[in-house]
């Protein structure tokens, strides 16, 4: 059934503040498994090794940190996956008294949402739209850190298919609801006044086979991924790069109920990241190397996809925030959020 708007469709991967709890436990239990690991740091020292005015008794031996992916390594990218592949980031949290990491992959953010939301997750790294949507249904989180600001969104096509954003009334497209993904094509189909299309939500696994088997018209998909289907002859209808309001940025939010056994985590955890980021600077094509193996790609193709200049040094810019806003605001506008919200009184900086 096609939908008069983007807005009715988009409504529907909304996060609903009355969710059942079961519908809840489904969604975490989903989450759960082979993207599952905990790294032990080993024992603290006696000492706090920081001038942190956190104490060492007060924070939780614990820490459960979610982020967006689906490799066999179980790690994720950027600065904060190469921080944990090489121990940095264990070895910098011993010395708060942070014993072991729980390190938990998802395949978008919505569902990583939920688990913050629940209280499985301390802290995640996710999209900006699905972290704004939960915050809108007054998930309490905290906006930590924003590592990139140039997420693209591509729109592929199946073969002998859709070329055009025209040719598209009509069509089945698939993407991933209430993700980064999906608030590409909502803002991309609103600025061409398209309406007649089918949306349907799909993971890039089963999005990739159904346009392979020709079963959905278009997809929406991102870097290596999408830069792969395009080597192999499905053409590319639209990316962000000619809607540079519709590039999105990550988002590290941390739940209220951690920030309040450990206050000085933001600015522990940007410290953190910050040494890792130093770290991989100084090793590009050991890190090129490592996203490849994330991606099973190449390097040189990650190098393409993920350069090490996106990475931010700070933990939040001018433009990012900019970015940020025009996300919520087209979130709000469209009335796909459940709410307005503040972004620079949800942003912590430390």
């Amino acid at each position: 059934m096609k939908s008069s708007s983007i807005q009715s469709r988009f409504r529907k991967a909304r996060f609903a503040g009355g969710m059942l709890a079961i519908v809840l436990t489904m969604l975490v239990t989903q989450a759960c498994g082979a993207g599952e690991r905990t790294i032990s740091t080993g024992a603290a020292p006696t000492s706090s090794g920081s001038n942190s005015g956190a104490t060492k008794a007060s924070v939780p031996a614990t820490l459960s940190y979610g982020y967006i992916g689906t490799s066999k390594l179980n790690y994720p990218g950027t600065a904060e996956g190469w921080g944990f592949y090489k121990g940095i980031i264990q070895e910098e949290l011993k010395k708060y008294g942070i014993t072991d990491i729980k390190l938990t992959a998802f395949p978008n953010g919505p569902d990583l949402s939920e688990s913050l939301i629940s209280g499985r997750l301390d802290f995640g790294s996710l999209g900006d739209t699905p972290a704004i949507l939960a915050k809108s249904t007054g998930a309490k989180t905290r906006f930590i850190t924003q590592g990139t600001t140039d997420s693209i969104g591509y729109l592929i096509g199946k073969k002998n298919g859709p070329k055009t954003l025209a040719d598209l009334k009509g069509k089945t497209v698939t993407t991933q609801k209430g993700s980064f993904h999906h608030r590409y094509l909502a803002g991309l189909l609103k600025e061409n006044n398209i309406t007649d299309v089918k949306i349907v939500h799909m993971l890039r696994p089963d999005a990739e086979a159904a346009l392979a088997r020709g079963e959905v018209d278009a997809m929406t998909n991102t870097g290596v991924f999408a830069l792969k289907q395009i080597d192999q002859g499905y053409p590319l209808i639209d990316d962000a790069t000619k809607h540079p309001n519709l590039i999105g940025t990550s988002a590290t939010v941390v739940s209220e109920d951690y920030l309040s056994k450990n206050p000085d985590f933001p600015k522990i955890w940007n410290e953190v990241r910050l040494k890792a980021l130093n770290d991989l600077k100084s090793k590009p094509a050991e890190y090129y190397k490592f996203l490849a193996e994330l991606n099973n790609s190449t390097p040189e193709l990650m190098e393409k996809v993920s350069p090490i200049s996106g990475i931010k040094d700070v933990p939040f810019t001018d433009d990012g925030i900019k970015l940020l806003e025009g996300t919520k605001k087209f979130l709000v506008d469209e009335k796909l959020a459940e709410k307005d919200i503040d972004i620079k009184q949800w942003i912590l900086k430390p």
